[in-house]
């Protein structure tokens, strides 16, 4: 059953291209997300494998999703209005099934002071998941979501990366950091890449990706610079391209740019 609900997830070149679409737990209305119906439209054109959102939008726009695959954030942390405790968990599999999806998605944060608290959430809800036969997503982010560079490092990410896979993570997301080709040589799960905030140009994003997938990262989980692209559509049908067809950036810019 893990296997089945991971290949509406992954395709057969062992590969994902996840849209990131649960900012709102934390933002609200963020940019790009204001009215999702839209958004989501141009995310399915544009060729994406999966999506990881909310229970309220995974609810409310069904219709929209259909076509991806679906991943609900089962956690949560702090606001923009307050703040709680890391390592929140906010909804149970069975909820995750009742609503369709295909796997589930928790964070962790190995180095962090909430360290204990964040992992015994994320192997509590794989034991969970597991026995229903329900893949999950380890998000697994040394330091925490605001760590320093200095605990971004590759032999860091690489160190939370198998920390993910030892407790039971079906596949894991992980910031990308240089020399990350030690990450994917020694995470035994597929490992995709987060895209964190929108900063840069578009085309630094897009070698970022370039440059994970040619050392063994299985693809990414990228949101606020896929939904706050000025043009969603085209942003995404770039980054499938690098993904699925092994373009080159510069390819992949020519479809961002018509």
């Amino acid at each position: 059953m893990v296997e089945r609900r991971l290949n509406h997830i992954f395709r057969p070149d062992g590969r994902a291209f996840i849209v990131a679409f649960d900012h709102g737990m934390i933002d609200g209305p963020a940019k790009g997300m204001e009215q999702p119906a839209e958004t989501l439209k141009k995310i399915v054109k544009g060729g994406a494998d999966a999506i990881l959102t909310t229970y309220g939008t995974a609810l409310r726009f069904a219709k929209e999703i259909e076509p991806l695959g679906l991943i609900l954030r089962m956690d949560g942390g702090g606001t923009k209005l307050g703040k709680m405790g890391v390592g929140s968990q906010f909804y149970n599999i069975e909820d995750a099934i009742r609503i369709g999806a295909d796997a589930v998605a928790v964070s962790a944060f190995p180095g962090s002071p909430d360290e204990e608290e964040s992992m015994r959430t994320l192997a509590k809800i794989i034991g969970d998941a597991h026995k229903w036969g329900v893949p999950v997503m380890g998000e697994m982010v040394p330091g925490g979501f605001d760590s320093p560079d200095h605990m971004r490092t590759a032999e860091s990410i690489s160190i939370a990366a198998r920390i993910g896979a030892e407790l039971g993570s079906d596949w894991v997301k992980i910031p990308y950091a240089d020399g990350f080709e030690v990450v994917t040589s020694t995470c035994y799960v597929p490992a995709v890449i987060l895209g964190g905030a929108k900063k840069g140009s578009e085309r630094i994003m897009l070698e970022k990706i370039r440059s994970a997938l040619d050392v063994g990262a299985k693809g990414v989980a990228v949101g606020r610079n896929i939904f706050q692209a000025d043009d969603p559509y085209a942003m995404t049908a770039a980054v499938a391209a690098l993904i699925h067809e092994n373009v080159s950036v510069d390819e992949a810019m020519k479809i961002l740019n018509g």
